[in-house]
């Protein structure tokens, strides 16, 4: 059985905790930075979790992210 291939844009988007959960970035940080309230984009700083509908298919492209 061939080696199953790591999706480098996913290794690099997102993270894998601990506890097994897979983490993203929050979307819409880099636009209109100064119309935003400084609570926003504190919330930035966070990582979220992936969808459960998708995250599936994240658990594919990172075969070996334990």
């Amino acid at each position: 059985m061939p080696k199953q291939k790591t999706h480098k844009g996913a290794r690099a988007r997102l993270g894998i905790t601990g506890t097994g959960k897979i983490m993203r970035r929050k979307s819409h940080v880099n636009n209109f930075r100064r119309k935003k309230h400084r609570r926003v984009k504190g919330q930035f700083d966070e990582m979220m979790e992936v969808h459960p509908s998708v995250r599936r298919r994240m658990r594919r492209l990172l075969p070996y992210g334990r």
